[in-house]
């Protein structure tokens, strides 16, 4: 009995010091567990592996939230201020778009005229009366290109103005109209006819001349405080020319003067080549196709031709270029064989004012007052109202 108590009281010590190891050990953990700050590396390394891990993790989410809202912030920045930069003057852009297309869209309205113009309609058969200012607006759209110079333009509305306030006064006018629309008087087209010569750009180029128009509006030239019959044409070949070397008449502000800006321009140089025969029935002449021709010419002080002689006969220059329907009295001829070959400077029959010569004055900073003052000697600008009373009252 003694020795198995013995060897049970040995047994349940030994159990009693597991049993009590264990116990310790359990509340080493739990204390370990409630104070993880207290544990060295030394005495738990797992624990430190952790605990370093849970400062780390805590650094990261530290430092992880101000990143993530600087980078945010940089990337709204980047887009934006272009945004804003395409908001800003993009718009503006599309305001200054939409402000001159409403500027070019606008129809510029002409001034009211004193009287109106009976204008015989020559393919339509009818007559059209006529505003003046409309009319003068249409003569100046059928009689110079509309791109030339606002400046040239003007002098084409005071010399296209001036020519039918003095038609009306004293031209031979009918009962059924006071003009015709063509080169007998000056030619005119209506809105409809030039829509159709100008298509697209209507609206741009009638918008151009009716300004020019209302800048000069009533106003007229005279000379001696009477109308003067503003002759114009085309192109000159270097000078335009006395009236009485193409007309008849001698009219004191019609004089040659020199005309340079023509010769740099399109219809300056032109030729035509015709049969012997053919210019000899134009001119109502025999002429010989086997033989050298006797050509001798004399000039005006203008430089253009005054008198032809072919072999025995001679003509004057204007009857030349109308019968052979030459651009100019400026023409030299050259033979070769059966043919003469016909070389003309300038376009029109060169008195007045050259159109082109006056847009190349006008391209060099002139006026339209400097233009008709250089064209028409000696006159001056007046209006409607003090040359034309008769009309204004009608």
């Amino acid at each position: 009995m003694k020795k198995g108590n013995y060897k049970l009281g040995k047994t349940t010590k030994l159990k009693k010091k597991s049993i009590q190891e264990r116990i310790n050990a359990k509340q080493k953990t739990a204390i370990t567990l409630q104070n993880p700050r207290k544990e060295t590396k030394k005495n738990n390394p797992f624990l430190m592996k952790h605990k370093k891990n849970y400062y780390l993790g805590k650094q990261t989410k530290k430092w992880k939230l101000p990143t993530a809202i600087f980078l945010a912030g940089l990337f709204c920045l980047i887009l934006f201020i272009p945004t804003m930069i395409v908001i800003t003057f993009g718009d503006d852009k599309g305001n200054e778009a939409t402000s001159q297309e409403k500027e070019t869209d606008k129809s510029v309205e002409l001034e009211s005229s004193p009287f109106s113009v009976a204008v015989m309609r020559s393919d339509l058969d009818k007559v059209d009366n006529v505003p003046l200012e409309t009319y003068v607006a249409g003569v100046v759209a059928s009689e110079m290109p509309a791109d030339f110079e606002m400046e040239a333009l003007k002098a084409q509305a005071l010399a296209a103005r001036t020519y039918i306030v003095n038609y009306k006064l004293h031209g031979d006018i009918t009962e059924e109209a006071d003009v015709t629309d063509t080169v007998q008087h000056q030619v005119y087209k209506d809105e409809t006819e030039l829509q159709k010569l100008f298509g697209d750009e209507y609206e741009k180029k009638m918008n151009k001349i009716k300004e020019a128009v209302n800048a000069t509006k009533g106003e007229v030239l005279t000379y001696k405080k009477d109308l003067i019959t503003p002759a114009f044409f085309s192109t000159s070949n270097g000078f335009t020319e006395n009236s009485e070397d193409y007309w008849e008449n001698e009219l004191p502000y019609l004089r040659s003067v020199e005309s340079h800006w023509d010769e740099a321009t399109p219809k300056f140089l032109n030729q035509e080549t015709y049969s012997i025969e053919h210019v000899g029935k134009a001119l109502a002449t025999n002429l010989p196709n086997d033989t050298a021709l006797s050509i001798e010419i004399t000039r005006t002080d203008g430089k253009r031709v005054e008198q032809l002689t072919l072999n025995e006969d001679t003509f004057s220059g204007r009857e030349v270029r109308e019968k052979l329907k030459l651009r100019s009295s400026d023409f030299t001829i050259e033979q070769k064989d059966d043919h003469l070959i016909f070389t003309t400077k300038g376009y029109g029959h060169g008195i007045g004012m050259s159109q082109y010569g006056a847009n190349g004055m006008a391209e060099e900073g002139k006026t339209y007052k400097d233009i008709v003052n250089y064209y028409y000697k000696d006159i001056e600008i007046s209006t409607i109202t003090d040359t034309a009373p008769a009309l204004v009252v009608k």
